[in-house]
């Protein structure tokens, strides 16, 4: 329920805040009624894309079974994983000129296309964020079932009334919540979740003995953090911790952070 939350909150706060620009923008310039339509017609229209994506993967997931469903569903993880590390390392480096380029942006183009780059960027933002959740969440979903899943999803109602409060706190430029500091913040834990996903990816993969575990395991910590308790379970599906871990698997999540660092500093 925990990370389906968190997912939802971060990339709801996203598409928010970037829908709050473009409001704004069209406040600002006396947009009026014509600039608002605009404005939903693109949320609408991203909600659109955002839907036809998860269709699509549950009617291919229905035609498949066996290793192919396993295959499929592992591959899902790894793209979950690597967008969650790309937009996190795209913020990183694009975050602080958004705003600025959104609104430039904007204005030079209103003069020659009226209220449509409005509704173009509304969609294009809530398409993306949208597209997004829902892969991440299906990445989740596919290690849920029963009750887990159920739960899962009133994470992801919870999470996204709580991107609407902090959206409007950000808006409201309150200061015990700069949103550089909330960005940097959830950063972190979204990099932990990528490697999370990774871990039950790469665990996926040895299960169809695609890949070989090499040492199994590495260590047993189960005596100080098991995988069955409340914290060790907050641990896996945060961070990817395993009181058994594989070399694998150990090898897989290093080599993450490293790639992580070695971006990171790239970008910078």
């Amino acid at each position: 329920m925990g990370n389906a939350l968190f997912i939802v909150w971060r990339e709801s706060v996203e598409a928010i805040l970037v829908v709050s620009i473009l409001y704004a923008w069209i406040d600002a310039r006396r947009g009026g009624p014509v600039g608002l339509r605009h404005l939903w017609a693109g949320i609408a229209g991203g909600l659109v894309l955002a839907c036809v994506l998860a269709l699509a993967m549950l009617g291919l997931q229905s035609q498949l079974a066996g290793d192919a469903l396993e295959v499929f569903q592992a591959a899902i993880v790894f793209v979950a994983a690597g967008l969650i590390t790309h937009m996190v390392l795209w913020m990183r480096s694009h975050g602080r000129q958004m705003k600025r380029e959104l609104e430039a942006g904007l204005s030079r183009a209103a003069a020659s296309a009226g209220g449509m780059p409005v509704a173009l960027l509304a969609a294009i933002a809530v398409g993306r964020e949208g597209a997004e959740t829902v892969l991440f969440l299906y990445g989740l979903g596919v290690e849920q079932s029963g009750g887990t899943l159920g739960r899962m999803f009133a994470g992801a109602g919870i999470g996204f009334a709580l991107a609407l409060a902090t959206a409007w706190l950000i808006q409201r430029g309150a200061r015990w919540l700069p949103s550089r500091l909330f960005f940097r913040a959830t950063e972190i834990v979204l990099l932990l979740l990528a490697a999370a996903m990774l871990v039950a990816g790469i665990e996926r993969l040895i299960n169809l003995e695609w890949l070989p575990p090499l040492v199994e395991p590495v260590w047993d910590s189960s005596a100080l953090l098991s995988d069955g308790s409340a914290a060790g379970g907050i641990a896996a599906a945060f961070a990817g911790y395993r009181a058994q871990p594989s070399l694998t698997v150990l090898v897989a999540w290093l080599g993450y952070w490293l790639a992580v660092a070695l971006l990171g500093r790239r970008r910078a």
